[in-house]
């Protein structure tokens, strides 16, 4: 599923455009701030952002400017509330792949991500990276601090689920039913082990156990 980011400080706001997103078959993910905005960009499971340009602590334009610099370019709509043309060429200039005025209306918004989506390159997006980690999808290979690791069909396919989802809790249901294509069974430990084996290959420290509730990506 195509997976959009909202980086954007107005609750209501990114409630409305979360909402229209999700309706239209999107799966999202919200933040209100630059850094996290930049984190998520860096780690390479986001399809396409929406990036308000007046975010409280690093500005659009600079998560823009900083994601270009380093060669990365998933498709960026920039909202602002600002009327200055000079702002909208400095983004574009930034690398933007579109820009939106507030207020908009949400067909409007939804025509122009479809729109870029369709201009993504068709080798855009084969490899997901999170902090040393990364997967190449097409070639099936991983890498640790830049040596390679060897891993199972499954434990790819484990590992690409927790990299699509970093910092995000994934139940044991979840896993068996994405990585397994299998209905929950209460008695299997099979996510465990393989999780374990991840831990043995990626680092331990990358995936935190969360009680009750399942793991974590950290």
């Amino acid at each position: 599923m195509t997976r959009i980011l909202i980086a954007e400080d107005e609750p209501q706001i990114s409630a409305f455009v979360e909402r229209g997103l999700r309706v239209a078959g999107y799966e999202t993910v919200v933040v209100d701030d630059g850094p996290p905005a930049l984190e998520l960009l860096r780690g390479g499971a986001i399809d396409l952002a929406l990036l308000d340009i007046g975010l409280p602590t690093l500005d659009g334009l600079e998560v823009l400017r900083q994601i270009r610099r380093e060669g990365r370019n998933v498709p960026i709509i920039m909202l602002t509330a600002r009327t200055s043309t000079r702002d909208t060429v400095e983004g574009l200039e930034s690398g933007a792949s579109d820009y939106i005025r507030k207020p908009f209306t949400f067909e409007e918004l939804l025509a122009r991500v479809r729109s870029r989506l369709r201009e993504v390159p068709a080798d855009a997006g084969t490899t997901i990276v999170h902090g040393e980690v990364s997967l190449d999808l097409l070639s099936r290979r991983a890498l640790v601090a830049g040596r390679e690791v060897e891993l199972s069909a499954r434990e790819f396919a484990l590992a690409e689920q927790f990299l699509r989802s970093p910092g995000t809790v994934l139940s044991r249901e979840q896993l068996l039913s994405r990585v397994w294509e299998m209905d929950f069974d209460p008695g299997s430990n099979v996510v465990d082990v393989y999780v374990r084996y991840l831990r043995g290959k990626l680092g331990a420290h990358h995936i935190a156990t969360v009680r009750g509730a399942g793991y974590r990506w950290e």
